[in-house]
């Protein structure tokens, strides 16, 4: 099968280089100057510096070349980039079944991404989410991975499945895609508390307890949106919830740790030169919550640190002065 793969970030190239070891693959980045980059040193040296593209990945810079004659768009752009990727898929006439795999709420609107292509791809679009624990770098290298592909159509979910599968990217498939994309979306704002607890060293303990509340957190808003709460507790929701908020790789969880120490959050992303979508997203769930009557007191404690990271230890510490109350 030929794939597309639109947007050429570490994680679009990343499933591109994956991919790539049994089919064709054509990666699309929207700035010419990349392209000519990537085409010449045969790698993606801003994103993902050191992981060579095989010979079956082409790249281009016209996304109408990207999605011709594909028979599945992955579509790797941020949240805030999906609708108008959406958009330029359907100008391009591509009929295609489209999979994203972008985390988080569109800024602005809090959406879901299924909501976002619904509006513009119209509701009988074939289309589905891939999430999961999964670091770009690992992915490209070829080391061990599982994730999740969900669709409101089972069939599609199991085929598309088959299609990306392989043993060293084993994918599962759902039916339940609000539960997967809360999952992915939400678990980036836990990270960045975890981050937070580890920059002030609060230790082990803490961190465990963190992540443990904030799946209690993410399943309660998920279950109230539409999702499943056994979904949850699968690879999208606490597989990638402990592998974002533990490895070091997470750019998430790197916000914390350095809003911990007293950076700012505008001089922390010009650092990272990659997009945390966790920062965007603690912000639209802090109004969706208020919104859907749902408590939580994690990502309410992110907000106040991104608004001042000099609030971190305040912010931390009235965690921990909560009333206590029964764990269900």
């Amino acid at each position: 099968m030929k794939i597309a793969v639109l947007g050429a970030g570490a994680w679009g190239t990343a499933v591109a280089i994956n991919l790539a070891q049994r089919h064709p693959v054509a990666l699309w980045a929207r700035s010419a100057g990349q392209c000519a980059a990537m085409r010449s040193a045969r790698e993606n040296a801003r994103y993902l510096p050191g992981q060579r593209f095989p010979d079956p990945v082409t790249v281009t810079d016209e996304l109408r070349h990207a999605v011709a004659g594909a028979d599945l768009v992955l579509v790797a752009v941020t949240t805030a980039g999906l609708r108008e990727t959406f958009r330029r898929v359907l100008a391009a006439g591509a009929l295609t079944p489209i999979i994203w795999l972008c985390k988080g709420f569109e800024p602005g609107q809090a959406k879901l991404a299924h909501q976002v292509c619904a509006e513009e791809l119209g509701d009988s679009a074939v289309c589905g989410v891939l999430s999961g624990p999964s670091f770009a770098q690992e992915v490209a290298r070829g080391l061990p991975t599982a994730a999740t592909l969900a669709s409101t159509s089972p069939q599609f979910a199991r085929g598309a499945a088959r299609t990306l599968h392989s043993p060293n990217f084993r994918v599962y498939s759902s039916d339940d895609v609000v539960g997967v994309e809360v999952a992915g979306a939400v678990k980036n704002v836990i990270a960045i508390a975890a981050g937070i607890s580890d920059g002030l060293e609060y230790g082990y303990n803490a961190r465990a307890a963190l992540i443990t509340r904030g799946l209690a957190e993410i399943t309660r808003l998920g279950v109230a949106l539409g999702g499943r709460a056994e979904t949850f507790m699968g690879l999208s929701g606490a597989g990638d919830l402990i592998l974002t908020c533990t490895g070091d790789l997470s750019r998430n969880r790197q916000v914390g740790l350095r809003l911990a120490k007293g950076q700012s959050l505008d001089a922390i992303l010009g650092e990272l030169g990659h997009v945390a979508e966790g920062v965007g997203t603690a912000r639209e769930l802090h109004r969706m919550a208020d919104e859907v009557g749902i408590e939580m007191p994690i990502t309410r404690a992110v907000c106040r640190v991104l608004g001042d990271h000099r609030q971190a230890r305040a912010a931390a510490d009235e965690l921990l002065q909560r009333e206590p109350r029964a764990e269900r």
